[in-house]
């Protein structure tokens, strides 16, 4: 087995019931990477769909971890940092599509930019448009553009399109605050000096604490646009039904708690409370001319959203 001075990047996918997309998304790991070592650790979080069997049989070479059950997206991966040799960690959502040359890429650039923890790449849609893949640290002011959908009236302006960074076509390499966690390039010096992901986020707002840690501790996160993939997003979110919210609300609410003071706090989570009823507000009336099975899985999802926001603003 080739130790850590060997493999320059180690590829972490972590898998829930996305059989399909884990296979297109190893198949283009193998298929575009070439002039770096590298491994692949799969950590599968009690799939029932066959994944498992299905690179055991297909990815013989395929370091596999088959939990029991799903234990979250940050402890499956930490659960990989445990066993990965090299110098780098590719967090690489099954959800994905490496385009050629992507990782070696990035590679590249991060040993070029030693101060660099976590570097993003371009990321697209299905539809090859562009998707948000770096955002700046939450904020109150961000919370409240994000939740009043005024980034989405006003994109092309840098104020209100802050959050997101609506206004940048992602065209040119930079210094960011957080990177997307579906492509998420980390240096291992960085993890060994910041740590492992926060596993008391099941899900979401996970890779936001880790580079707001990886900023604390002096490191710079960045992005360079040279390198693509393709992101079909939520793959194993949307299995979650109205959860999703719920899980969505307990990690936004652990990072205000966890970064903020008990009063920022509070005020975050009643500007998650207004994301709901300004979203509901939307969907309600077409929901009445209309019975569109979309708009009922947005509204029940909005609504069990609504309820949990509420339980966790009385409760402090």
């Amino acid at each position: 087995m080739m130790n850590a001075s060997q493999i320059d990047v180690s590829v972490v996918i972590v898998n829930w019931n996305t059989i399909d997309l884990l296979r297109d998304c190893i198949d283009s790991v193998y298929s575009t990477i070439s002039d770096v070592k590298f491994e692949i650790v799969v950590i599968d979080n009690g799939s029932t769909d066959g994944s498992v069997a299905m690179v055991r049989r297909e990815f013989p070479d395929v370091i596999l971890i088959a939990n029991t059950r799903n234990v979250g997206f940050a402890a499956a991966n930490n659960q990989g940092f445990a066993i990965a040799l090299g110098r780098h960690i590719l967090l690489l959502n099954s959800d994905t599509i490496v385009l050629d040359g992507a990782i070696q890429k990035t590679v590249a650039y991060s040993d070029a930019h030693p101060d660099t923890a976590a570097l993003g790449c371009r990321v697209l849609n299905p539809d090859l448009s562009l998707q948000c893949s770096c955002f700046m640290f939450p904020s109150l002011l961000n919370a409240f553009l994000f939740s009043t959908y005024l980034y989405k009236l006003f994109p092309k302006s840098r104020f209100f399109g802050r959050e997101q960074m609506t206004w940048w076509p992602r065209d040119d390499a930079r210094e960011v605050d957080v990177v997307t966690g579906c492509y998420m390039l980390v240096r291992r010096e960085a993890i060994d000096e910041a740590g492992v992901l926060d596993d008391g986020f099941f899900m979401y707002a996970e890779e936001t604490d880790w580079c707001y840690r990886f900023r604390a501790k002096g490191w710079k996160n960045r992005f360079m646009p040279d390198a693509q993939i393709i992101h079909f997003g939520g793959a194993s979110a949307v299995k979650l039904g109205a959860r999703r919210a719920q899980i969505a609300n307990a990690s936004f609410v652990r990072y205000m708690r966890k970064h903020w003071s008990k009063p920022k706090a509070l005020v975050g989570i009643y500007m998650l409370l207004l994301f709901y009823v300004i979203r509901l507000a939307a969907l309600l009336p077409k929901r009445v001319v209309s019975a569109d099975e979309v708009d009922k899985r947005k509204i029940a999802n909005h609504w069990a959203g609504l309820k949990d926001i509420c339980a966790r603003s009385i409760h402090g």
